[in-house]
């Protein structure tokens, strides 16, 4: 849940004119490189017992290429339908984690997932039908952005399949792998380094939206079902609008959220509710009898 918050933190620290200063069609890679390179200052001293598994190779691949997705979708399409169509992902990893790892399932499970997707769905129906549509935008950011989902469940089928390995190493790890496969695209595209404040946007996201939270999750996946883990990330979409808000509510070019996306959010709110707070407030109760 942690690293959820700080996720979705993205909505405060990219909602501002610094990154304009790099074009659209770079600015993706870029951004995906910095970011890395400042995540990997919190994480290596953090690492003490570098390993090595064939699983890492899917991992740091899914992970570097989730990056460049995730981060082009948001840059050539709407960047809300690209956060929801990321976040279908939760669909991908329980199917991965029934068919691949046979992990248990609860019907609260199910219930939560149904509710989860149905809320993500509803999203992108609405924003489909009545959601603005500027000009620049291209019809295949969408597809980056389904990718994206397809290579994060990877990540989590990935890091919850080596969790007997440290979890500063694997997270690390990623961000190397990702690091080295941005530069070719950063270096070619002829991009400007930062400069002045950027420096200090891109610690931020590198470090507390990006490394910390990785490193948080790679630790929950130790003990929690990565298909559970993966719906209660959901909670980034639900709070990344909430975010925004409070940045931009000021700013006279600033939409607010649509009616639909917190019908949407509080649909999958209430499938967490389910899986997590009434068995709680249920346990309490029988101890109380």
């Amino acid at each position: 849940m942690l690293a959820s918050i700080l996720w979705s933190t993205s909505g405060f620290f990219t909602q501002t004119s610094l990154l304009n200063v790099w074009p659209a069609e770079a600015r993706g890679s870029t951004l995906a490189f910095w970011r890395a390179c400042f995540a990997l200052l919190l994480l290596l001293p953090m690492v003490r017992k570098p390993s090595w598994h064939w699983a890492m190779i899917p991992m740091t691949i899914c992970f570097a290429v989730m990056n460049w997705t995730f981060l082009s979708a948001l840059v050539v399409s709407s960047p809300a339908n690209a956060i929801w169509f990321q976040n279908l992902s939760p669909g991908w990893v329980m199917l991965g984690a029934v068919v691949i790892f046979r992990e248990r399932t609860t019907e609260r499970d199910w219930v939560m997932l149904s509710m989860c997707i149905a809320g993500v769905v509803f999203i992108l129906v609405m924003e489909s039908l009545y959601g603005f549509r500027a000009p620049e935008y291209r019809w295949w950011g969408s597809l980056l952005a389904i990718a994206s989902g397809v290579c994060y469940a990877g990540v989590v089928l990935s890091i919850r399949s080596l969790r007997g390995h440290e979890s500063a190493w694997l997270i690390a790890l990623n961000h190397m792998v990702t690091a080295f496969a941005m530069l070719p695209l950063v270096w070619m595209s002829g991009v400007s380094m930062p400069s002045g404040w950027m420096w200090l946007l891109l610690t931020g996201i590198g470090m507390f939206q990006m490394g910390l939270p990785y490193f948080l999750f790679a630790n929950g996946l130790k003990t929690t079902p990565s298909h559970l883990a993966a719906m209660i990330t959901l909670l980034e979409p639900v709070l990344l609008p909430v975010w925004v808000h409070l940045t931009r509510m000021g700013d006279p070019n600033y939409q607010p959220p649509q009616w639909w996306t917190w019908v949407g959010a509080g649909c999958i709110l209430l499938g967490l509710s389910i899986r997590y707070a009434l068995p709680a407030l249920t346990s309490t109760k029988a101890s109380e009898d």
